[in-house]
């Protein structure tokens, strides 16, 4: 099954058709691009329809529509959780102990998160008693979460001493430690107490040990990626690039451009450069040590695609040399030829020469004087060889 094209990349190369200059075929835009023609008149159809140019589903429809069979759905689910939990603790002759009901529900195709999240229960203790037999220290600690489970629902404003005494009224003793123990697992506070945070502050990620070492070589492709960031102003401010560079070819594998220097802007680069080249597990993915390169979500972006993260010292360019000089070659060829009025007419100039130039017609001494394509095409027998 081919991989799709990044949405990015298929806008880039609709605006650059659009805008195409008289004489220029769309066969010859799409050879440019490395797309098939079809294709591309394909995305164009799209494009008018997005712009109401035809008529059609727009893809913000057909994503709002999702969204919304996706929210009819889950409503439908927390309705039953709540129909299901009402009659199940009305039942006197039995346990108020709800793990059980969120079995009962999961058989019955409700998501165990859904449960959980209406009955404000952990999933992770769920999951713990499900997977292990009961013990008397778990009987035990269940009695007590529901009597004091019985005693917050009844009175939301008691703190777990309050909850603790209402426990043990009935019948169910624990110290206030055990109380407040519960209660924080569980999540069951004082509306009058102080607010506690959804999302508490945590320490960033660790920065990653330089794996490359100013050795920029590679013996195959995917097995070594350069990424970096850079700016330019325009009459509507700063507009910024972040690419992702194959070290054995020197193929730019993923771009992603926007008007804001922001964690997204970086994983956007990543992931195309990720749809584009398919399984890339163990790949190096090196960087310098910028904040959006430090982040969470590049981290985790890193660990969800299994590539390895390598970063250079602070300050030091020379740690990631081989990226700089391809936005050194940018800064020449396109960046500093002329103003640029608009983010969208830089953005426009910077994807083609990327697509149109670089990467199939300019040939580099390294690679045989060949463009970065016909080194990867003349190299791909051999690395399938020696694989």
């Amino acid at each position: 099954m081919p991989v799709p094209y990044p949405q990015e990349f298929r806008d880039d190369v609709v605006r650059v058709a659009r805008n195409r200059p008289d004489g220029v075929t769309l066969a010859q835009i799409a050879k440019d691009f490395g797309v098939h023609e079809m294709t591309l008149s394909k995305w164009l159809r799209q494009a008018a329809v997005e712009d109401g140019e035809k008529p059609g589903v727009t893809q913000a429809e057909s994503a709002e529509n999702r969204e919304l069979k996706k929210r009819v759905r889950m409503l439908e689910q927390e309705n039953e959780v709540l129909r299901r939990a009402a009659a199940y603790l009305s039942q006197a002759h039995l346990p108020k102990r709800l793990y059980p009901l969120v079995r009962e529900l999961a058989a019955d195709n409700i998501p165990v998160a859904v449960t959980c999240r209406v009955l404000t229960l952990s999933r992770q203790h769920y999951y713990r008693w499900l997977r292990q037999p009961f013990t008397d220290a778990e009987i035990t600690v269940a009695y007590r979460a529901n009597a004091l489970f019985d005693a917050h629902r009844d009175d939301p404003e008691f703190g777990y001493r309050f909850l603790a005494g209402e426990a043990a009224g009935a019948g169910e003793r624990m110290s206030e430690r055990t109380a407040w123990r519960i209660c924080r697992d569980n999540a069951w506070w004082s509306v009058f107490g102080k607010k506690r945070p959804k999302n508490a502050k945590k320490p960033g990620p660790p920065v990653h040990d330089d794996l490359v070492q100013r050795d920029f070589t590679a013996t195959g492709p995917n097995q070594l990626w350069l990424t970096d960031i850079t700016e330019h102003p325009t009459g509507q401010g700063k507009l910024y690039l972040c690419a992702v560079k194959d070290a054995f070819s020197g193929r730019i594998v993923g771009y992603s451009i926007a008007g804001r220097m922001k964690a997204r802007l970086a994983v956007n680069a990543l992931d195309s450069a990720v749809a584009r080249r398919g399984d890339v597990a163990g790949c190096i993915v090196h960087s310098d040590r910028g904040s959006q390169f430090r982040s969470r979500k590049f981290v985790h972006a890193l660990g969800r695609h299994r590539l390895t993260g390598s970063m250079g010292r602070v300050g030091a360019a020379g740690d990631n040399a081989a990226m700089e000089s391809f936005f050194a070659l940018l800064q020449n060829n396109v960046l500093d030829r002329r103003p640029w009025a608009t983010r969208q007419d830089l953005r426009t100039a910077i994807v083609t020469w990327i697509e149109r130039t670089y990467h199939r017609r300019r040939r580099q001494l390294r690679l045989g004087r060949l463009t970065p394509i016909e080194f990867e095409i003349t190299m791909k027998p051999a690395a399938a060889l020696a694989a």
